[in-house]
């Protein structure tokens, strides 16, 4: 069972391989308070938890999130790592979802850099500097999160890929250097479908996952 690194209460994983999906969100942006470095080691979001008793019980007991097409892949991955818990990491990945965008809209470099990979933190990095040479600020809201379902799952010799589909509403304005709104609305929310890919390597001590990837769903 496995917790994904997220906000003040989940910590440290994702490997991104940015699509579009944020750079198109610079319309949807918003800035959470920045926790300090030290407050952000405590935070662990996929740790190892109880072993499940067999992968067939733990793949009935996740039912609605867990896609169809998905469930032999997780019966794979379960079977190569006893102790991961489909509920916890859907959980974890819906933390590490929020996490993500907020460390994004705010622009906080060591966040994304503390989440993701070199890819993945490149991608976030040039998204950010282009926003910053326009003079703009994001200011957005999650506002829910409406779904989080795996949708595919796979184990190849001991690294474990997982892919989730997000359904949210955030509520998205992006403002000038002097704080004008110039696009967006926070008493609109914008529905979002993306597809986020999270990888671990399952023989490794460290518990922690990457989004390696993101897309739109």
């Amino acid at each position: 069972m496995y917790v994904i690194v997220i906000l003040a209460m989940i910590a440290g994983f994702l490997a991104l391989r940015l699509y579009s999906v944020l750079g198109k969100r610079t319309g949807h942006e918003q800035e959470p308070a920045l926790r300090p470095a030290d407050e952000r080691a405590k935070v662990t979001v996929l740790q190892p938890g109880p072993v499940a008793q067999n992968g067939g019980d733990s793949v009935r007991l996740a039912e609605g999130l867990i896609a169809p097409a998905a469930e032999t892949g997780v019966r794979a991955l379960i079977a190569a790592d006893r102790s991961f818990d489909v509920p916890q990491f859907v959980d974890g990945a819906k933390s590490a979802y929020k996490m993500v965008l907020e460390a994004f809209w705010r622009g906080d470099r060591d966040e994304l850099a503390w989440l993701c990979d070199a890819d993945v933190l490149g991608s976030f990095e040039d998204a950010i500097a282009a926003r910053e040479a326009d003079g703009h600020v994001l200011d957005n809201r999650l506002v829910r999160i409406d779904k989080a379902q795996i949708v595919e799952a796979s184990v190849n010799g001991r690294i474990a890929e997982i892919a989730l589909r997000f359904e949210a509403d955030i509520a998205a304005v992006t403002r000038d250097k002097d704080g004008n709104v110039i696009a967006g609305s926070l008493t609109d929310a914008i529905g979002t479908k993306d597809i986020w890919t999270f990888t671990r390597d399952i023989r490794s001590a460290d518990p922690n996952w990457k989004l390696s990837e993101t897309d739109e769903a």
